[in-house]
């Protein structure tokens, strides 16, 4: 399954640790969030107290980090491929197309800077570690 070079391995691990920080990033932040969210915590939990698993959110999250670690790999096998690289690549990524484009969304949606500085932060790091990852893995050849 290789297209422009692209590692199949190296796209699978950068997706699963791009969830994996999601995670992390969101388990840290979460209250924080939730509140720039205008989430109420009792919403998330259910009538025995128990927490909710957000099982359709989970999905799309695992399939939007893969998506991410193939489109990234798309565009890093059109130039060298290496750690630096790969930084440099999903820094412009996601301080050039998701920050923006978050920034418009929730300031159109009356939402605090707060919101758009937690998610588009746990981009920028979910793709800079994506970027490492297949930068140091590197793309099959053909």
């Amino acid at each position: 399954m290789d297209f422009v070079g692209q590692s199949t391995i190296a796209i699978l691990v950068a997706a699963f640790v791009g969830f994996v920080i999601g995670g992390i990033w969101y388990g840290v932040l979460g209250n924080v969030w939730m509140k720039a969210a205008s989430i109420d915590p009792a919403d998330m939990v259910d009538e025995n107290g128990n927490k909710k698993m957000p099982v359709i959110p989970m999905v799309l999250a695992a399939l939007a980090n893969l998506v991410l670690a193939i489109t990234l790999s798309g565009l890093m096998g059109h130039m060298v491929v290496d750690v630096r690289h790969g930084l440099i690549t999903a820094a412009f990524i996601a301080l050039g197309f998701i920050l923006p484009t978050l920034l418009v969304n929730y300031s159109f949606q009356g939402r605090p800077l707060s919101l758009t500085l937690i998610d588009a932060g746990h981009w920028l790091l979910v793709l800079l570690v994506m970027g490492a990852i297949i930068g140091f893995i590197g793309v099959e050849t053909q």
